[in-house]
């Protein structure tokens, strides 16, 4: 390591605090530019630490912050799989509903002209011949 023992310190401390979900100065994900604000050190400074970049990317996984983030993201790939399982039902049943619709138009046409033709018939009744059966 080519980092001075008080920058070793600064950048161990820094890690714990992102391992623990304790930052500081960052929002606490896991990611090599927030140990570099967390530990308010330069980008360079931080990369000459390659071992101790190394335990925190083994810790990493392990670690409390790390597990949440495992769990946030199988929740957010949960939540997507269940948001287009859900797209896809809406979109059938908007189907089932313009299917509906049309259906409904079909018959309030057929319904109006069976009005109209019924209310242009006359009114008459007109009586019906006597089958040979009631004449007799």
């Amino acid at each position: 390591m080519t980092v001075s023992p008080k920058t070793e310190q600064a950048l161990r401390d820094a890690m714990e605090r992102l391992l623990t979900s304790n930052p500081q100065h960052t929002d606490g994900k896991l990611t090599k530019n927030n140990l570099c604000r967390e530990t308010q050190a330069g980008r360079a400074t931080m990369n000459r630490a390659t071992e101790l970049l190394a335990e925190c990317d083994n810790r990493a996984g392990t670690s409390l912050a790390g597990l949440q983030e495992q769990q946030r993201d199988a929740e957010l790939a949960e939540l997507r799989r269940n948001h287009r399982k859900s797209r896809g039902e809406c979109h059938q049943l908007q189907d089932k509903v313009d299917a509906a619709a049309s259906v409904i138009m079909a018959l309030l046409a057929e319904n109006a002209a069976l009005r109209e033709h019924a209310a242009n018939r006359s009114a008459a009744v007109v009586p019906l011949p006597l089958s040979r059966a009631t004449r007799e």
